[in-house]
């Protein structure tokens, strides 16, 4: 394909992605779900599972084989910008006050799920091997599997506790801030995952563990003080900080790529050490434009992605498979996150609510999949379940926050009822018995 040609496909496939894929992101908004959701779904409907289904002919026009390396650029490109405002955001500060709750309920909401998905995967290998799991499994395999069910998606959840009211409530602190440690937890096992195998330029796990070790340390102890000497000094354009901490972002990014690694970890890791303002706030204007920019460009990563999922692929084995990951996946998290949070001290209403939240895996189980498929852990239908998990997770939160604040009321309305009938009750003025 010649170079004319590949530009003619690239902004063709770039209208129509980012036409398709914002629409149904706001028809999801409409519908009281996440955009992520629409978006996934649209994702989902440009790949085999639909318009290769419909047209083969057209899917080939619009997306033809040549053009996937592109798409997965612009993909990974989105993923470094949205990862790297989500480490500038991560605030571990929040712990002040409730560290005991959010501790408890981040460790049971990541170590229980963690220990189901590894010994699903111990004690069903041969049936997950057939559906897409390696033939083999290794120490990282397993470990995969146990990241897939444990994940919580703190942008989604954010977004959530902001729309639903919970922000800054006990529940909705609580859930926001154990999701945070729990992502910190999941990276660090998914990085550790990908440590087993030997990476580019032949490197061996421990050469490459000794070089990480020694980028952490410069990039926690030296990258910080020199970025606010060299960016936060009085008459630094905003738009020359926001450039040079992009570059600095895709520069991290790529020497975590280089290291056997993911870009995500490099761009997570760039943001965490990325100075915020006096007091600890945010700078506003690296914030919004980080935002405004990798929400546009997400849509990319949800067709890259939804390119290996084949609904249509899955059999009786794939559709059994997804409803037994799923009941576990919801069963897991909703009672590990309540218990932990009724042992830590909230009220069951509290704890259920908190429960209920950590449930939400939206796009960091997306990016966690995504991760495991580029790096052989999963691929074919058990790909498509856990990916179709994530999206049945994350739309279930909405419902079930419904059915537990209907609880509350009911249960509520039960105890002022009894507490009207019971003897001795004062009653209100006017409804005295006659005499």
């Amino acid at each position: 394909m010649s170079s004319d040609a590949m530009i003619t496909h690239l902004v063709g496939a770039t209208a129509l992605i980012l036409i398709v894929a914002h629409t149904a992101g706001r028809l999801s908004r409409l519908l009281g779900q996440p955009t992520i959701i629409g978006q996934l779904i649209a994702g989902i409907a440009l790949g085999p599972t639909m318009l290769a289904e419909v047209s083969p002919r057209l899917a080939g026009i619009l997306f033809p084989p040549a053009l996937t390396p592109v798409l997965t650029g612009l993909a990974q490109i989105a993923l470094v910008l949205f990862l790297f405002a989500v480490g500038y955001e991560l605030d571990l500060r929040v712990l002040k006050g409730r560290a005991r709750s959010v501790v408890t309920v981040s460790l049971a909401a990541f170590l229980l799920p963690m220990a189901a998905g590894c010994g699903a995967a111990l004690l069903f290998h041969e049936q997950l091997a057939e559906l897409g799991a390696p033939e083999r499994m290794t120490g990282s395999s397993v470990l995969f599997f146990g990241v897939a069910l444990s994940i919580t998606a703190v942008p989604v959840l954010t977004a959530i506790v902001r729309e639903k009211g919970l922000a800054g409530t006990v529940p909705g602190i609580v859930a926001v801030s154990a999701a945070g440690l729990i992502d910190v937890m999941g990276w660090t096992v998914l990085a550790g995952t990908l440590m087993e195998s030997d990476g580019a330029g032949g490197l061996g796990w421990r050469v490459r563990l000794l070089l990480l070790l020694g980028f952490l340390v410069a990039m926690l102890f030296g990258a910080r003080p020199v970025l606010r000497a060299l960016l936060w000094r009085a008459g630094v354009d905003p738009s020359m900080r926001l450039a040079v901490l992009v570059g600095f972002a895709f520069a991290s990014a790529w020497v975590t790529n280089a290291l056997g690694l993911h870009v995500i970890f490099g761009a997570l890791l760039a943001g965490v050490v990325t100075p915020r303002e006096r007091g600890g706030t945010l700078d506003p204007d690296l914030v919004r434009p980080l935002h405004d920019i990798g929400l546009l460009l997400l849509p990319f990563f949800f067709v890259v992605s939804g390119r290996s999922v084949e609904i249509g692929a899955l059999d009786a084995d794939g559709v059994a498979a997804l409803a037994l990951i799923t009941l576990l996946a919801v069963s897991i998290k909703l009672v590990s996150g309540t218990v932990a949070a009724r042992l830590s001290g909230l009220d069951r209403h509290d704890a259920r609510t908190v429960g209920v939240l950590l449930n939400t895996r939206g796009l960091t189980e997306l990016i966690a999949l995504n991760v495991g498929l580029q790096a052989g852990l999963v691929s074919g239908r058990l790909y498509t379940a856990l990916v179709l998990m994530a999206l049945v997770t994350t739309v279930l939160t909405q419902p079930l926050l419904v059915v537990v604040r209907r609880l509350r009321e009911r249960e509520e309305s039960a105890a002022t009822a009894a507490a009207a009938d019971a003897p001795g009750a004062r009653l209100p003025v006017g409804d005295a018995p006659p005499l």
